[in-house]
């Protein structure tokens, strides 16, 4: 069995009286793709939020290849490999797909010193011609990213999360608004990501059938639980899941 890169223990997060995740435990295995599923209000993004830094979790740990890393904040986990897309789009739109990607890598290259006085690229443009072509965006190379369509702009977003190499990813909603066309090539370039590079990934997602397609291991929430792990037919046979949140 693939070694654990990430471990979430026991994770809770209250807001006042309300408990928005209660007692959430899973692991992430090197090289594998998690999906985290569950309806509307599940406690999913709240979720994320705890493990990347950006909530202090109420209880909990988030382990981190052996080392506590509990509230550290987003950047410092940049530093150790993590990286994350959003659901609101991150992309800057009066910068070209290539200067996007560039931009992506120096958030998580080189000191204040070597980016003042190294290039201006901080040599990332070879970096971003080859994830250009990875996800085939050869033809936008130049294109200024608000000029893309809403589905261009989802596969640049996965674009950058992936531009400096990290370890582990976690994308948050890559399918919502995308139609189907674009969404096969983004499900195909995710997939290759992970067999030719070995990347590692969770997927935070509504799409049902995108996460039973893409994931090799599915955790899903339900009123901030969860209510069921394991692989793609595992959950979808789950009584609880079909319940919870298939509604047949």
């Amino acid at each position: 069995m693939a070694r654990t890169l990430l471990e979430v223990q026991g994770i809770v997060k209250k807001f006042g009286g309300i408990t928005a995740v209660d007692g959430v435990s899973f692991d992430v295995r090197e090289g594998e793709i998690l999906g985290i599923i569950g309806p509307n209000g599940c406690g999913k993004s709240t979720l994320f939020n705890c493990i990347l830094g950006q909530l202090p979790p109420t209880e909990g740990k988030v382990v981190l290849d052996g080392n506590d890393v509990t509230g550290l904040r987003p950047s410092e986990l940049n530093r150790r490999g993590v990286s994350r897309t959003f659901q609101l789009l991150q992309v800057f739109p009066q910068l070209s797909v290539r200067e996007n990607l560039i931009l992506a890598g120096q958030e998580h290259k080189g000191t204040m010193v070597s980016r003042l006085f190294g290039p201006r690229d901080a040599g990332l443009t070879p970096d971003a011609e080859q994830m250009i072509e990875f996800f085939r965006l050869g033809h936008l190379a130049d294109e200024k990213a608000g000029g893309l369509s809403y589905g261009q702009q989802k596969l640049l977003d996965a674009a950058m999360a992936f531009m400096a190499g990290p370890r582990m990813v976690l994308l948050d909603e890559p399918a919502g608004g995308v139609n189907l066309t674009m969404l096969g090539h983004l499900e195909e370039r995710l997939r290759a990501m992970n067999t030719e590079r070995g990347a590692t990934f969770v997927v935070i997602e509504h799409n049902m059938d995108f996460v039973m397609r893409l994931c090799t291991r599915v955790v899903v929430l339900a009123e901030g639980k969860k209510i069921a792990e394991g692989t793609p037919a595992e959950v979808r046979a789950n009584p609880q899941v079909i319940d919870a949140y298939l509604g047949h």
